[in-house]
């Protein structure tokens, strides 16, 4: 009798499809959106029937702490920057995930190995990419600055600058071009004195700023001639270089960083959120990353990509590189998001 209730609810279980409702998901667009639907989305859709509404925002925590503090959850997973992510966490705008659950990677080794530590540090997100924020321009305009220093030296390369408009590594950036060491970047910036010497550098560049909103932004200042340099995530300038626009990739001082696939806190589809995750994290989805030089975050995806792709990714250039501290933006977030603003109004 025991083994036929057993049989019972395992069939109730499987009668329930995943099928029967719609899931959003929101990332950032542009290629890397691309290479997600391709290589997440699109198998999942086919393995589940699921009905997949593929959103894109412009990143931060602002929607989701609206979506929150109102009760009307319009997403159920999202993409989320690690610079964010301790910060949407803390304050309660996403779910807690139980990574145990997470499947082993196709190589058989059990995911709490598999996975790069980065990737699990945090219960609320499951790493899908290392990426990072690097500058980039035009070499059709001639020679382009080699350094964060020749990014703030607007004598020796005149013309304007893509920025994205947020104080996250527009604040890092300006103090190592006024010669902070990176390792002491977080630790400068966490005082009033370092918070004022990075203003202060960013307003030597100040005039000759384009802001943006959205990575995709990025490249079409390039190619149209908005900005003679930009700041961008490295996929985005990858992804233009192989579709043959003439830029050139500066790795001097990019902030690397992580993104994770989170659940909004509330959201009415939880289960199929989780299935979601264990899906796209699996080792062959994450591998396809590479399709815009992101780097999986399990080393059996790792494994799957040949030398010359690994070259083009974060990974190997971290020597020259600072990595995103999330746990001090989750700090200092809301304060210099701020002082950032008003900066931009003076």
């Amino acid at each position: 009798m025991k083994k036929h209730l057993t049989l019972l609810a395992a069939l109730a279980l499987t009668a329930s499809p995943l099928a029967a409702q719609d899931l959003t998901v929101t990332s950032f667009g542009g290629a890397y959106g691309a290479a997600q639907k391709e290589h997440m989305i699109d198998p999942f859709v086919a393995e589940t029937g699921m009905n997949i509404l593929f959103e894109d925002y412009g990143g931060g925590i602002a929607e989701m702490k609206a979506q929150v503090e109102a009760g009307n959850i319009q997403w159920d997973v999202v993409d989320v920057e690690v610079i964010d992510l301790e910060r949407a966490c803390s304050e309660g705008y996403l779910e807690i995930i139980d990574q145990s659950v997470l499947p082993a990677g196709d190589d058989g080794t059990p995911a709490a190995e598999d996975f790069i530590p980065d990737a699990l540090a945090n219960e609320c997100g499951v790493g899908n990419i290392v990426w990072s924020i690097v500058f980039a321009y035009n070499t059709e305009n001639g020679p382009g600055p080699q350094t964060i220093a020749d990014f703030f030296d607007t004598e020796a390369f005149p013309g304007k600058r893509g920025l994205r408009k947020r104080p996250q590594v527009n604040m890092e950036w300006a103090l190592i071009a006024d010669g902070v060491a990176p390792e002491d970047v977080y630790e400068v910036l966490s005082t009033d004195e370092g918070q004022a010497q990075a203003f202060a550098k960013l307003d030597t560049i100040k005039e000759d700023i384009v802001w943006y909103d959205s990575w995709s932004q990025a490249p079409v200042l390039l190619n149209d001639g908005g900005a003679q340099m930009v700041q961008s995530a490295n996929g985005r300038i990858f992804a233009a270089i192989q579709e043959g626009s003439p830029f050139a990739i500066g790795w001097d001082s990019h902030v690397y960083d992580l993104d994770v696939w989170a659940i909004m806190r509330g959201t009415p589809n939880m289960d199929a959120a989780m299935e979601f995750i264990k899906f796209a994290t699996q080792t062959v989805p994450l591998s396809g990353m590479q399709d815009v030089a992101y780097g999986p975050t399990r080393a059996s995806a790792q494994a799957l990509l040949p030398e010359s792709v690994k070259q083009d990714l974060p990974t190997a250039h971290l020597d020259k590189g600072l990595k995103a501290d999330g746990i001090f933006w989750a700090d200092f977030g809301e304060s210099l998001g701020e002082k950032f603003n008003e900066w931009l109004l003076q």
